[in-house]
């Protein structure tokens, strides 16, 4: 796999036009910061890192990352959209006063700086800019 931040907003995006209430996905570290940014702005209900045991009596230890989606009360989805933005093939950078807004403040982009992955709101607040990893709306 080239791309495997593409693969879980997939499997994400997927999900939620299937109304499923969780999603499995391989787990690394910047796919756990993405996912503690969606639930810190509200997009899932949580996120759970779990050890697989059939795996673990191999050599290597797979982890998988189990999101909780959200909707509404009347089964509405809360994620609407979600946007890759920053490929392996096209990198697109930032700098901290070009960060762009998502849907006129109603959305949320997700960057890698150098202070660690966070929203383009708080990337702003903080005066750094870096690569945009996906807009999410």
């Amino acid at each position: 796999m080239t791309d495997p931040i593409a693969d879980m907003l997939t499997r994400i995006r997927n999900a939620v036009i299937a109304k499923h209430t969780r999603v499995d996905l391989p787990a690394s570290r910047i796919k756990t910061d993405i996912a503690r940014i969606l639930q810190d702005e509200g997009y899932i209900q949580g996120f759970k890192v779990l050890d697989d045991a059939a795996a673990a009596k191999t050599t290597a230890l797979v982890k998988t990352l189990r999101l909780f989606l959200k909707y509404g009360p009347h089964g509405e989805r809360v994620i609407t959209g979600v946007q890759r933005i920053s490929r392996p093939g096209r990198r697109v950078y930032f700098g901290r006063d070009d960060v762009p807004e998502v849907l006129a403040g109603l959305g949320t982009s997700i960057l890698t700086t150098s202070r660690g992955v966070m929203t383009g709101r708080e990337a702003v607040k903080a005066g750094v800019g870096g690569e945009v990893l996906c807009n999410i709306w």
